[in-house]
Protein backbone atom coordinates (compact mmCIF):
# COMPACT_ATOMS: atom_id res chain seq x y z
CA UNK A 1 0.00 0.00 0.00
CA UNK A 2 1.11 3.52 -0.73
CA UNK A 3 0.23 6.79 0.97
CA UNK A 4 -1.64 9.24 -1.24
CA UNK A 5 -3.00 11.65 1.35
CA UNK A 6 -2.34 12.90 4.87
CA UNK A 7 -4.80 15.16 6.67
CA UNK A 8 -6.17 16.11 10.08
CA UNK A 9 -9.61 16.90 8.68
CA UNK A 10 -12.09 14.15 9.65
CA UNK A 11 -14.61 15.37 7.06
CA UNK A 12 -12.08 15.01 4.24
CA UNK A 13 -11.07 11.56 5.49
CA UNK A 14 -14.70 10.45 5.59
CA UNK A 15 -15.37 11.84 2.10
CA UNK A 16 -12.26 10.23 0.61
CA UNK A 17 -12.99 6.92 2.29
CA UNK A 18 -16.51 6.96 0.88
CA UNK A 19 -15.26 7.73 -2.64
CA UNK A 20 -12.68 4.96 -2.54
CA UNK A 21 -15.10 2.43 -1.09
CA UNK A 22 -17.79 3.23 -3.68
CA UNK A 23 -15.19 2.87 -6.46
CA UNK A 24 -14.00 -0.48 -5.16
CA UNK A 25 -10.47 0.75 -4.51
CA UNK A 26 -8.80 -1.08 -1.63
CA UNK A 27 -7.70 1.42 0.99
CA UNK A 28 -6.65 1.75 4.61
CA UNK A 29 -6.78 4.76 6.94
CA UNK A 30 -3.54 4.62 8.92
CA UNK A 31 -3.13 6.29 12.30
CA UNK A 32 -6.88 6.61 12.89
CA UNK A 33 -6.53 5.14 16.36
CA UNK A 34 -3.90 7.71 17.30
CA UNK A 35 -6.68 10.24 17.92
CA UNK A 36 -7.54 8.29 21.07
CA UNK A 37 -3.96 8.57 22.28
CA UNK A 38 -3.64 12.28 21.45
CA UNK A 39 -6.99 13.13 23.02
CA UNK A 40 -8.73 14.00 19.74
CA UNK A 41 -6.81 17.26 19.37
CA UNK A 42 -6.21 16.70 15.65
CA UNK A 43 -2.46 17.05 15.97
CA UNK A 44 -1.55 13.77 14.28
CA UNK A 45 -2.60 13.45 10.67
CA UNK A 46 -4.30 10.34 9.38
CA UNK A 47 -2.87 8.75 6.23
CA UNK A 48 -4.92 7.41 3.35
CA UNK A 49 -3.23 4.34 1.91
CA UNK A 50 -4.28 2.64 -1.34
CA UNK A 51 -3.24 -0.47 -3.20
CA UNK A 52 -0.22 0.50 -5.33
CA UNK A 53 -1.75 -1.03 -8.47
CA UNK A 54 -4.68 1.40 -8.22
CA UNK A 55 -2.82 4.50 -7.08
CA UNK A 56 -3.23 6.36 -10.37
CA UNK A 57 -6.95 5.60 -10.46
CA UNK A 58 -7.38 6.71 -6.83
CA UNK A 59 -5.51 9.96 -7.44
CA UNK A 60 -7.64 10.77 -10.48
CA UNK A 61 -10.82 10.00 -8.55
CA UNK A 62 -9.82 12.39 -5.77
CA UNK A 63 -8.79 15.09 -8.25
CA UNK A 64 -12.15 14.78 -9.98
CA UNK A 65 -13.86 15.09 -6.59
CA UNK A 66 -12.03 18.35 -5.87
CA UNK A 67 -9.71 17.27 -3.07
CA UNK A 68 -6.46 17.34 -5.07
CA UNK A 69 -5.00 19.94 -2.69
CA UNK A 70 -4.85 17.22 -0.03
CA UNK A 71 -2.92 14.71 -2.20
CA UNK A 72 0.72 13.97 -1.45
CA UNK A 73 3.30 13.79 -4.21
Amino acid sequence: MIEIMRTNDPVVISFVESLLRDSGIAHFIADSNMSVVEGSLGVLARRVMVDSEREREARQLLKDAGVEQELRD
